[in-house]
């Protein structure tokens, strides 16, 4: 922070923030943001002006209590819905959910949320105006809502604590603050609440390990379930498993077609067949992959994704997931807090992710979010891997030619990792298959400050619950994706798929996208650690930017990863690398040898 300009902060936080807020919002949007930063990056006056605009914008943020438009919503089962199966459907999870037993002493109580701003029907912020009335008749108590423009979420919330202000009693939280909150313990553990025979229960159990460690530090519980991010791969399930195109797979290359695709080297070749082919039928040629690569545009989240099976290998042993010096590490020596982002494996992916963005459009190169995903969903794509909202918006058949046609898998993986021990790559039978929750992961965290704190769970709880959390998971608009047991089908899970198709989805569309995230959370043996520590923001803008200079081919994957860890180390050292190496330390569960 003290040697990174306040553009680039504001840059990564419009990308950290955005991650997984994308299912509804409207992508010109996030387009929109992203151009006017990009334009105001390079020239001094320019950033001042970029200080001038987020003035404007502060001064538009306010809280947001119930709105009175001037045409009333359509209400249907007590719900503001988009229609009457909605409604329906939302009820019968309110119906079902545990709400414990109400306090009376909080009738007329009010507490205040800081939300991503999306609105009423947009990602993360909508479900809080969903379920806002039918709260107030249960508890007598009501909310306020505090919309924040991803830009400037971080700076707002931090801002807003170290005043003094605590406007906000419960933040919607990005998972990469906790370092931030927890070293100056701005947050409160929640686990006294857990056992209130006035709070409704929700099932912690539900949650795999590497959700469950997100909303936790040192034991105790700081968050509740909401959203679950990770990246899983997308593909043309009618083009792949074509005979026709199989046949000519093996044709042209010798090889039968690996339709698995549990590599990224399968990825790869499969995306270099299939580029500048006709394989849509349109009389045009087509593309292999999308990608989203521009600064900014969170392309950086790709590479994370895809670079941990390359770097991040199981430790030896009888458990897999063990943190040592070693194993299960991916961002840091945790003995020194000495970056290994340059380390031969990372520097072997991105030379992989390089390859992989020539397999489509060079103007990727250039694309946020929504174009990216536009290329997939339009049907001139074979290709993409990304958030769970790419499943939900293909089935939006309003901006969709895919519905029904989508394959879902979890991150592909690599038979050759790097071993940091050794020094050398391996050479496997099996692909090192690496789980991942690459994004924000939503969820509420309770305020220190907190001025009805009883209150205030008692909602994060009831958000909590299975029903009302899967029902949220099924509707897309909600930006949930799914991330417990109650969404995975019967019988690894509780779900049906009738819950998905109640909702709109096609059914064969949503048992891959279902499958892709059972294996990412609950099947894959190990998994990427997350990063959690002060200057987590200032870090990934500086990284970002030089993986984009690689991509573009304006520097090496080596010369990427070496500018990126001499600028980590910079960071590492104005913070204090000591009180850095504590808290990351604490984060991934490594215990340091006596």
């Amino acid at each position: 922070m003290k040697r990174v300009s306040l553009l680039l902060v504001v840059i990564l936080t419009l990308v950290v923030l955005a991650a997984c807020a994308q299912a509804t919002p409207p992508p010109p949007q996030v387009i929109k943001e992203t151009v006017v930063v990009e334009k105001q990056v390079e020239v001094t006056k320019v950033v001042e002006k970029q200080v001038e605009v987020t003035k404007v914008v502060e001064k538009q943020v306010e809280v947001t209590p119930t709105p009175v438009p001037t045409e009333a919503p359509k209400m249907y089962s007590g719900f503001p819905a988009a229609d009457e199966n909605e409604g329906k459907t939302a009820q019968a999870a309110w119906d079902a959910a545990d709400k414990g037993t109400p306090d009376p002493a909080w009738k007329g109580q009010k507490f205040t949320i800081g939300v991503y701003s999306a609105g009423q029907r947009g990602a993360i912020s909508g479900p809080t105006y969903f379920f806002r009335d039918k709260f107030q008749e249960l508890t007598g108590a009501t909310y306020d809502i505090v919309e924040i423009p991803f830009a400037e979420m971080r700076e707002k919330i931090f801002t807003d604590f170290q005043t003094g202000a605590h406007q906000y009693d419960v933040i919607l939280n990005c998972s990469n603050f906790y370092g931030d909150y927890i070293a100056n313990d701005f947050v409160q553990p929640l686990d006294k609440y857990f056992e209130d025979p006035r709070m409704p229960k929700w099932d912690r159990e539900s949650l795999p390990p590497s959700i469950a460690n997100l909303m936790q530090w040192n034991g105790q519980w700081y968050g509740t379930s909401y959203d679950h991010d990770a990246q899983i791969l997308y593909w043309r399930k009618d083009i792949i498993d074509d005979p026709k195109w199989q046949a000519e797979y093996k044709n042209e290359t010798g090889e039968d077609m690996p339709v698995a695709m549990d590599t990224w080297e399968d990825v790869l070749k499969i995306a270099k067949f299939f580029n500048g082919k006709d394989w849509n039928g349109d009389g045009a040629p087509d593309d292999g992959i999308t990608l989203h690569l521009k600064v900014g545009g969170q392309g950086f989240f790709h590479y994370m994704a895809m670079s941990a099976p390359y770097v991040t290998i199981p430790a030896p042993g009888d458990d897999p997931t063990k943190v040592d010096k070693y194993h299960n590490i991916y961002y840091f020596d945790p003995d020194t807090m000495e970056p290994l982002i340059n380390s031969p494996g990372h520097v072997k992916a991105l030379e992989t992710l390089i390859a992989l963005s020539k397999e489509g459009p060079s103007a990727m190169w250039g694309w946020s979010l929504g174009e990216a995903w536009a290329d997939f969903l339009s049907g001139k794509a074979l290709m993409t891997f990304s958030w769970g909202d790419v499943g939900a918006l293909a089935q939006d058949l309003t901006q969709s030619k895919v519905q029904g046609k989508v394959g879902a898998r979890g991150i592909p993986g690599t038979k050759a990792p790097y071993d940091m021990e050794q020094k050398k790559f391996l050479s496997l039978d099996k692909p090192n298959l690496v789980g991942n929750q690459v994004g924000c992961s939503w969820h509420p965290v309770l305020s220190k400050y907190a001025k009805n704190p009883d209150l205030a769970y008692y909602w994060m709880a009831l958000m909590a619950t299975p029903s009302i959390n899967h029902w949220m998971v099924t509707h897309g608009w909600t930006g949930v994706n799914p991330g417990t047991s109650y969404d995975w089908l019967q019988p690894t899970g509780k779900a049906t798929i009738t819950d998905y198709t109640d909702a709109g989805w096609n059914a064969v569309d949503a048992k891959s996208y279902v499958d892709a995230y059972t294996d990412d959370f609950f099947k894959y043996p190990i998994f990427q650690t997350y990063i959690r520590i002060p200057a987590t923001t200032e870090m990934m803008t500086a990284w970002d930017i030089h993986l984009s200079e690689a991509v573009t081919g304006q520097i090496t994957a080596q010369e990427a990863l070496d500018r990126t860890k001499a600028d980590w180390n910079k960071i590492i050292d104005d913070y204090g690398r000591e009180d850095l190496l504590k808290l990351y330390q604490e984060s991934i569960g490594y215990t340091p040898k006596q």
